[in-house]
């Protein structure tokens, strides 16, 4: 039998492949033979749904098109459907994606694999699985390296304002302003419409791409006064910094930086920068993640936290009244019962 029963304290659980795709589930009992008829027939259920089941009939294609109908994003899916079209969806493999990646995009790096073909693939064919069409599939990544993200600092921002203000560009100044003091990322800042911001409450409602919902941004003084000082009629269903898109604001802002004679950083700096700036502060990761729309905290940790990486941060283990500046007391011993403690 290809599915194998093993032991997790008590109870048994079964686990194996059937048809390239991998079963595993608990049988809920602590006897033996229950569990291995338990798991025979979780083995001929998924026999039966490979062969008989929608998966021996629905295609890449269809369950594309489903993916789409559900409103879902359909970045990088054009390539990624002319590569499978009609491919029955049992067939596509975790190492057919990766395979394909390297078809599809043979000459860029392990993250561009990663993002425009494994992600994509695997989001389609899990969401057939939610519909009940195939088995949910997991497919391991290509290895990249990790590189440590230069933030932006307010020194930067301050000095990238000012020439951007200098340029007349105060809306690009602003729009710097805004991704340092809400950890907005670049497209949400860019679809940032005036009827989004009140300027008087200090607030501003982002429309969080990677998440699909929106988060209200508390803005910081000087945000307010550098969106305040946009020459606009502000009318509520224009965009507050001007920009269509993103992709637009590209080449102006690299003509600033260096006109600023300062580090070319890119505009997602402002958000690496916002997180860093946080957390040097002492804000807590969990913070720093709701206020600045990450998903979870682990991602703010594992991107950011080399902000923490100052070696002298231990010192505050030994923090005397001295480095407060507070009123130094006699050191003397805490005695219970006559012992020394």
């Amino acid at each position: 039998m290809s599915v194998e029963i093993y032991k997790r304290g008590a109870i048994w659980h079964y686990r194996g492949t059937v048809a390239g795709r991998r079963l595993r589930g608990t049988c809920g009992t602590e006897n033996k033979k229950i569990a291995q008829r338990v798991a025979a027939e979780a083995e001929t259920a998924s026999w039966r749904r490979h062969l008989d089941g929608p998966s021996a009939h629905v295609t890449f294609a269809q369950a594309a098109n489903a993916y789409r109908d559900a409103g879902k994003s359909e970045r990088f899916l054009a390539a990624i459907e002319d590569h499978w079209k009609d491919t029955a969806i049992r067939e596509v493999s975790a190492g057919a994606i990766r395979q394909s990646a390297r078809k599809l995009y043979p000459n860029v790096k392990a993250a561009t694999h990663n993002r425009q073909v494994i992600v994509p693939t695997q989001a389609i064919i899990n969401f057939a699985a939610e519909l009940e069409w195939c088995a949910s599939i997991k497919v391991r990544r290509f290895k990249t390296a990790t590189k440590t993200k230069t933030p932006a600092t307010r020194a930067w921002i301050e000095a990238f304002g000012d020439q951007a203000n200098a340029d007349r560009l105060p809306h690009l100044a602003a729009l710097a302003y805004f991704m340092f003091g809400t950890g907005a990322r670049r497209g949400e800042a860019c679809g940032l419409l005036w009827s989004d911001v009140d300027l008087f409450g200090k607030k501003a409602t982002i429309h969080q791409s990677k998440v699909e919902d929106t988060r209200t941004a508390h803005m910081p003084q000087a945000v307010v006064v550098a969106i305040a000082n946009i020459p606009t009629n502000r009318n509520p269903d224009e965009p507050v910094f001007g920009y269509a898109s993103g992709e637009s604001v590209g080449q102006v802002w690299a003509n600033v930086c260096e006109r600023a004679c300062i580090e070319k950083l890119t505009p997602h700096s402002c958000r690496h920068g916002f997180a860093t700036t946080m957390l040097q502060a002492g804000i807590d990761p969990k913070t720093v993640a709701t206020r600045g729309g990450w998903k979870d905290v682990g991602t703010v940790m594992k991107h950011y936290a080399h902000a923490m990486d100052d070696p002298t941060v231990t010192d505050v283990l030994f923090d005397t009244p001295v480095t407060q500046g507070q009123q130094i007391y006699p050191v003397t011993s805490y005695k219970q019962k006559g012992k020394s403690i």
